[in-house]
């Protein structure tokens, strides 16, 4: 009789713990999801130029005010070669990012760039040049081609880890930003003026997202194919 008074406060004891554990379990797998909502804020920027159209390949990029920012792992990047042109045109990456150029045309390319970001040459070559090109150091990078002259390119390498490239309508979204004041900036190959001109402070301590506009000055591009 004993015994089975003893066996059954164990089980009910035992029956207590498990629910102890999984209240707590369902309490901090709550409050994971309740800070991490709260930490991934976002930015969504629209660029248009002076007569409201929408701006492809404007690179938008927050760098936090306290300059607190959680670096990703860095992955290769990849600018192709297609059809005598740099695909894609503008390439948005972090510093650091090796970046690779495979050429898909039926002819040979010679990639190189006087940029002061980045100096480098590829010798003449089809298919895969043998090394990625290590961007090292923030700044634009022009890309070219000793073979075809209209051959234009850009490396955007930012120096921060929140960026974001707008598409065809003009729009970027750059997501998971954590509840601080933020500087944006935007850049784009044809912009008029400086990037600096472009710097405003978007602050989410209080707010999960941020509209933001800017209408760009664009120069016409010249580039003769």
């Amino acid at each position: 009789m004993h015994i089975r008074r003893r066996t059954d406060a164990t089980a009910r004891r035992s029956a207590r713990n498990t629910r102890w554990t999984l209240a707590t379990f369902l309490l901090l797998a709550s409050l994971l999801v309740v800070h991490r909502a709260r930490a991934e804020g976002e930015i969504a920027a629209t660029i248009v130029d002076a007569h409201g159209a929408p701006v492809a390949d404007a690179v938008v990029v927050a760098v936090p005010v306290d300059g607190a920012m959680r670096l990703p792992a860095r992955r290769d990047s990849v600018v192709d070669q297609v059809d005598k042109e740099f695909t894609p045109k503008v390439n948005a990456i972090l510093v650091g990012t090796p970046v690779v150029f495979p050429n898909h045309d039926n002819v040979r390319h010679q990639v190189y760039s006087f940029s002061r970001a980045k100096r480098f040459e590829l010798p003449l070559y089809a298919g895969v040049p043998a090394q990625p090109v290590v961007f090292d150091t923030p700044g634009v990078v022009v890309l070219g081609c000793n073979i075809h002259d209209w051959m234009i390119g850009y490396v955007y390498v930012s120096e921060s880890p929140y960026f974001a490239k707008t598409g065809a309508d003009g729009k970027a979204v750059i997501g998971d930003l954590a509840p601080r004041a933020y500087k944006v900036r935007v850049w784009h190959p044809q912009l008029d003026g400086t990037e600096e001109s472009t710097l405003r402070e978007i602050d989410l301590s209080h707010v999960r997202r941020a509209d933001a506009t800017w209408t760009l000055k664009l120069k016409p591009e010249t580039r003769v194919r």
